[in-house]
């Protein structure tokens, strides 16, 4: 097992993991999500491969096939009249094959991507979380995530 920046050759895998966290948004929030569709299409995917704002991180078994993958971007606050200058990392997305879920692989791919962002001297590395989407909250709150900000919404249909 390997954790490594993604490679145009991880493109396929990838993109089925992308559809299982798809899916796993659209279940909780259908009325937002499509099921069996991708964020991304191989074309994106290529640009954000190679693209050093968004590294992507993948966790690849003993036969270098992706089981899972950490979407980061790096995210620079400058110049602003009233928030510090600052860096962060974003997570974008974490996800791992279903069939490999609770083995302790997601952990280590957060770590990675820890120690990126202090390599990197960011300030803080942040994510989002679907309300709903309780295994994932979990999951960063046992890696020491706090809330940073609350996103609401009204739903007018």
């Amino acid at each position: 097992m390997s954790i490594r920046r993604a490679e145009y050759k991880d493109i396929e895998g990838i993109l089925l993991l992308l559809k299982q966290v798809n899916n796993v948004h659209a279940d909780i929030r259908d009325d937002l999500f499509i099921h069996d569709k991708t964020k991304y299409t191989q074309d994106e995917l290529e640009g954000i491969i190679c693209d050093p704002v968004t590294p992507v991180f993948v966790y690849a078994d003993d036969e270098d096939n992706v089981i899972g993958y950490a979407f980061t971007q790096f995210k620079r606050t400058i110049g602003q009249n009233n928030i510090k200058d600052q860096v962060e990392l974003y997570i974008d997305d974490i996800c791992f094959d279903e069939k490999e879920r609770g083995k302790g692989y997601a952990k280590e791919i957060y770590d990675e991507v820890i120690n990126f962002a202090k390599k990197n001297a960011c300030d803080r590395v942040t994510l989002h979380v679907w309300e709903g989407n309780r295994p994932a909250l979990r999951f960063y709150e046992k890696c020491g995530m706090k809330p940073y900000y609350y996103a609401m919404e009204t739903l007018l249909n």
